[in-house]
């Protein structure tokens, strides 16, 4: 009967969605292996230098950021669930490739085209859900996914564990040629997958790159969305640095943080999913997600007190609680609004454009991170809640706008 009421709450009612949960196990194994080794193997089989893997890696970033809108275009007009075959089968070949590479310029050039594909891949799969999957299942689909991808992650890593021990080129190749072989695995199964309601491919007219950036609307709840995206630079820069720099708390701990957040996420998305897809209810979370973030950063910096290890500990443990249940609540917010004001005959590509919330998180988060809330201490975690203070007063504004223009749309057609 437990077994059976566990099922009920985390595995999605459709087909569709319990067929994304095993692609999304494949993909995110074979990226925990990547993740786990391919840094040692860049610089022990691949000869590189730290400051060329940093190049490689800052390139393939660019790629990705200039490549997810046009690449979402053509996903409109070619169709969403063939072009993410396409992208997961360009990965499949680009990694294979990879495995094989060296020298500098190889890589880099190795990379760039693995970067041409690396962000429209989430947009692109999120596409394919919002019309194979219903509607009333499609964040507990989405929500599982997230969870199954925490857990892919670890599975991955721990699996790589033996082959690292081994440390041969041979070892190292075998972990990046997994990874390649995952992604020909998740195109197989999205080849089997049956869309029934997907609107045809747009396939007239011309192709404008630069259209959805006319949607100051959408825009906006895109730089809303980036805002309250910081807990991502949080969790990677500011737990770790706080916890050794600020804190009395042992260095052992973070880990431990690490472990916390891994945890919640695979056993929380899913139940906090529930009643997403109603009226308000991506509002409502992205509103949570606010208030958990502006607390958390009330309580890590309290964690910096000098009231001993013990009292450090217990504030960093909570704050940390705090913080995931904000990601948590982000990511539901960031799913419901993306999919309701993003047309119908645009998903990808307007999917894509909110995905640009991410890739601008991860350049602007952590210099963020660094200079304000390191560098400032209480008074830096007291100015980034006061942003996400900001970002989540001014949510309601392009929500209601959106609502409009939705209710303008859906009245005239």
């Amino acid at each position: 009967m437990l077994i059976e009421r566990l099922l009920r709450a985390y595995v999605p009612r459709s087909a569709a969605g319990r067929a994304f949960a095993v692609i999304t196990l494949f993909d995110s194994v074979g990226t925990g292996f990547y993740l786990a080794g391919s840094t040692i193997f860049f610089i022990r089989v691949v000869g590189l230098s730290e400051a060329q893997v940093g190049a490689g890696l800052a390139v393939t970033g660019l790629t990705a950021f200039l490549a997810t809108v046009p690449l979402g275009v053509l996903t409109d007009r070619w169709g969403a669930r063939r072009m993410l075959m396409v992208y997961q089968l360009w990965r499949a070949v680009w990694f294979a490739v990879l495995a094989f590479v060296h020298g500098p310029v190889a890589f880099v050039v190795v990379s760039a085209l693995l970067g041409l594909v690396e962000r429209v891949v989430s947009p692109a799969s999120q596409a394919v859900v919002s019309v194979a999957v219903p509607g009333q299942d499609r964040t507990r689909a989405m929500a599982t996914m997230r969870s199954v991808r925490n857990v892919g992650f670890s599975l991955g890593a721990l699996l790589t564990a033996p082959l690292l021990t081994v440390g041969s080129a041979s070892a190292y190749r075998t972990i990046i040629l997994a990874d390649a072989g995952s992604f020909v695995v998740a195109a197989l199964l999205l080849a089997r997958l049956r869309v029934e309601s997907a609107p045809p491919p747009v396939r007239r007219g011309g192709l404008n790159f630069l259209r959805g950036f006319g949607d100051r609307r959408y825009l906006a709840l895109t730089a809303v969305n980036c805002v309250l995206a910081v807990h991502m630079s949080v969790l990677a820069v500011a737990v770790p640095l706080w916890t050794v720099r600020r804190t009395d708390a042992p260095t052992a701990l973070v880990s431990a943080l690490v472990v916390l957040n891994t945890v919640m996420a695979v056993l929380f998305q899913v139940p906090l999913a529930k009643g997403a897809e109603r009226d308000g209810g991506g509002l409502r979370a992205m509103r949570l997600a606010g208030c958990a973030l502006i607390t958390s950063c009330a309580v890590f910096a309290a964690a910096a007190a000098p009231l001993g290890p013990v009292f450090a500990g217990a504030a960093l443990m909570a704050a940390t609680v705090l913080l995931t249940l904000g990601e948590l609540w982000q990511s539901i917010g960031a799913w419901e609004l993306s999919y309701r004001y993003a047309p119908e005959h645009r998903k990808a590509e307007y999917l894509s454009i909110f995905a640009l919330a991410n890739s601008a998180q991860d350049v602007l988060g952590p210099p963020l991170i660094t200079v304000v809330v390191l560098g400032w201490g209480g008074a830096g975690w007291a100015a980034l809640g006061a942003l996400l203070l900001g970002a989540v007063l001014l949510l309601p504004l392009p929500v209601a706008r959106l609502d409009h223009r939705l209710v303008t749309a859906q009245t005239e057609g």
